[in-house]
């Protein structure tokens, strides 16, 4: 079962792929995601990665919380599933 991580305080130059390559270092990464903005396309600042097991996604967030990538500290936290939203009356 995979976990799927907040990362947060991205550089606007991180990558998906950036992300990938960083936490594939840890494990099996099965997604990394950085979010963008619809009008502009510049990134928010925060994507969510998905780790293929448990134990990696929790040591991922144990080794890169804090870690520097691009001049930024990284914020690493285990995501929170929204439940879907009620479309506007």
């Amino acid at each position: 079962m995979s976990t799927k991580l907040f990362v947060g305080n991205l550089a606007y130059a991180v990558t998906s792929e950036d992300l990938r390559a960083l936490f594939s270092q840890i494990g099996a990464c099965e997604e990394a995601s950085v979010v963008l903005d619809r009008d502009s396309g510049q990134s928010r600042g925060f994507a969510f990665v998905r780790m293929a097991n448990p134990d990696d996604a929790e040591r991922a967030q144990k080794e890169l919380d804090g870690t520097d990538l691009k001049g930024r500290k990284l914020r690493v936290d285990k995501a929170n599933d929204q439940s879907p939203r009620r479309p506007p009356r």
